[in-house]
């Protein structure tokens, strides 16, 4: 059971029930402080909605750290919203391959953005040769944008893990089909 309670739209002020416009564990739990959700909200819908990296590029990144983190919640919720965004079955089979050092097919770029995702997950962040790398392929925007998606979710997973929060129902099937290694 997660740490704090889920909040519903009739726990909420009439201001902050749009916090609740996409019902998900996550957000549930970040309402009990609408002002947080607020401010973690505007991080997550610029990289989503405003950020011009490549979206199949950013979700694998977010799925990297995921799988790092062994995030049930975060890898479920990518997986799926990462098919909505180009990311195909070969490309998840392709990113646990490359986690666990093997070759796999991934374009040379994709792989790149998966250590620049490995390496900011160990800490302290991308190295001066993968960033040095990445610069061949990104402008300074994307650059950022990049170093933005990959350290915005280290955080996210992090934020799920100590408020426990769990997969919903509806996600259950893609950690069933793509599972964590235990």
């Amino acid at each position: 059971m997660a740490r704090v309670p889920d909040m519903t739209v009739a726990d909420l002020k009439e201001a902050d029930r749009d916090l609740l416009k996409r019902n998900i564990a996550l957000h549930r739990a970040l309402t009990n402080s609408p002002n947080g959700a607020r401010a973690f909200s505007g991080l997550g819908q610029f990289i989503r909605y405003g950020s011009t990296l490549d979206p199949r590029l950013r979700e694998l990144a977010i799925l990297q750290v995921g799988w790092l983190a062994r995030s049930a919640y975060e890898w479920s919720h990518h997986v799926k919203i990462g098919f909505d965004f180009g990311v195909s079955e070969a490309d998840i089979h392709a990113l646990i391959a490359e986690t666990e050092g093997r070759d796999s097919a991934l374009e040379p770029l994709a792989k790149l953005v998966l250590l620049a995702a490995r390496e900011a997950y160990a800490g302290p962040g991308v190295s001066e040769g993968t960033f040095e790398k990445l610069r061949a392929h990104f402008d300074n925007e994307r650059l950022v944008d990049l170093v933005l998606v990959i350290g915005f979710y280290c955080a996210v997973v992090r934020v799920l893990a100590s408020l426990d929060i769990q997969v919903e129902p509806d996600y259950q099937p893609y950690l069933d089909r793509f599972p964590l290694p235990t």
